[in-house]
């Protein structure tokens, strides 16, 4: 093996050990190391913990506390993840891609020749705790875009490390290093919206919103059952508690974690990644105050979450984009009024009295679905028009193209109003 180790383990666990090793070449080096016999007793520990979650389910009143086989099935496979060190390395990789931009952040380079299923080896941070930092500007931006950065990782990409400890972020030549990349979330794109809304109706104090996006992440929306003014009431209580403390104790992980439980009170349980997120987004910020104690998570929020939706308002308002969408819309348009004309007997195989008495009807809901698309893609090309116009980054022809189609749309719109058939 090209390197020599240095000294004893740095860390040790269950699954494996950390040393300090130089390569042939001098390059400093840590390797992870899997113990020979960590499968067997991560395979020992998991069959008992499937025997437990089975017991549970037997128990009706327990399993509406917790899922204890979708915990089961979430743990087993993070822990086999952990195992195969080859997916580690390829988290390394695709967090230093989530992580391009922020200047104060950075990932262990990952020297994958070396590596395999069981050996893990990374370039040495040789920095000190993030608590010990240096005062200074770096370390200011360092916090905010350390938090921003968690924001990106769980609702842009889906994908965030989750379990940021002290010991897993390490200052080094101006910038936070995240270390230990054997447990990570990924989360499907619906949490990943319900996530933003969640977020934002927050931002803004919005009880009433707020309370419908727990209900669309649990599910319970149409709950009939469900006491939902004193629901909104508790999530208003819990708003007003967090919106008047200081900054140190606007936590959203705490937030996440408290509103889990008043979900669970009321019988509308939220996802269990929820808990993981929560987790993880208590640990980045207690990193975060360390850094900066002044810094406001919300306001951090507000802004990345802005931000966010203007970006992708600008990637989705291109001629492309919006030709495609607008011709998505015509198909779902004719396929409706098909539907409905079906419903009423107005299309070939019925009998023909049943289409004779039905024309009438038949020729209005044709005319309304073909003026509702004439209208929605005339507001589509008005609101391109005003968006592009003012870009800094689009050809002049842009809004022009669009202004033009916008008059023609809603020209054509008045003509079909004023039309007697």
């Amino acid at each position: 093996m090209p390197y020599s180790r240095r000294e004893n383990a740095l860390a040790a666990g269950t699954i494996g050990q950390v040393h300090r090793a130089t390569l042939a070449n001098g390059d400093r080096v840590v390797i992870k190391v899997q113990r020979p016999t960590a499968r067997e007793e991560i395979e020992q520990d998991l069959a008992l913990l499937e025997v437990f979650a089975e017991k549970v389910r037997e128990r009706p009143a327990l399993q509406k506390v917790i899922d204890m086989e979708a915990v089961f099935k979430q743990l087993s496979m993070s822990l086999h993840r952990e195992l195969d060190f080859t997916q580690e390395a390829s988290n390394i990789e695709r967090m230093r891609g989530v992580l391009q931009g922020y200047d104060h952040l950075d990932v262990p380079g990952l020297h994958r020749e070396l590596s395999t299923s069981r050996l893990l080896v990374m370039e040495e941070i040789q920095g000190i705790p993030i608590m010990k930092a240096p005062e200074g500007p770096a370390r200011t931006q360092a916090a905010r875009q350390l938090l921003e950065s968690y924001y990106k990782q769980i609702i842009v990409d889906g994908f965030f490390h989750a379990d940021p400890h002290p010991g897993n972020l390490m200052w080094w030549k101006d910038r936070v290093y995240f270390l230990d990349f054997g447990m990570v979330g990924n989360l499907e794109t619906e949490l990943r919206e319900h996530l933003m809304l969640l977020l934002m109706s927050f931002w803004q104090e919005d009880t009433e919103f707020l309370t419908d996006v727990t209900l669309m992440l649990s599910g319970a929306v149409d709950r009939s059952d469900l006491d939902v003014s004193h629901y909104q009431a508790e999530i208003g209580e819990l708003m007003s508690k967090y919106r008047t403390s200081g900054l140190a104790e606007m936590q959203v992980g705490p937030i996440l974690q408290e509103m889990s439980e008043i979900a669970l009170r009321h019988g509308v349980p939220l996802p269990a990644s929820l808990t993981l997120i929560g987790k993880a987004l208590a640990q980045v910020q207690l990193a975060t105050v360390q850094l900066d104690p002044t810094l406001d998570p919300f306001e951090v929020a507000g802004k990345f979450l802005t931000r966010s939706l203007l970006q992708g308002m600008r990637s989705k308002l291109n001629p492309k984009t919006l030709l495609y969408q607008s011709q998505k819309l015509k198909v779902r348009a004719l396929r409706a009024i098909e539907t409905f004309e079906r419903l009423i007997g107005a299309r070939p195989g019925q009998k023909l009295v049943v289409n004779f008495q039905a024309s009438s009807l038949e020729d209005t809901v044709r005319r309304a679905g073909r003026r509702l698309a004439l209208g929605l893609i005339a507001a589509a090309s008005m609101f391109a028009t005003g968006f592009t116009a003012v870009s800094t980054t689009v050809a002049d022809w842009v809004p022009t193209t669009f202004g033009t189609l916008a008059a023609l749309l809603t020209f054509g719109l008045i003509i079909d109003l004023v039309r007697r058939h």
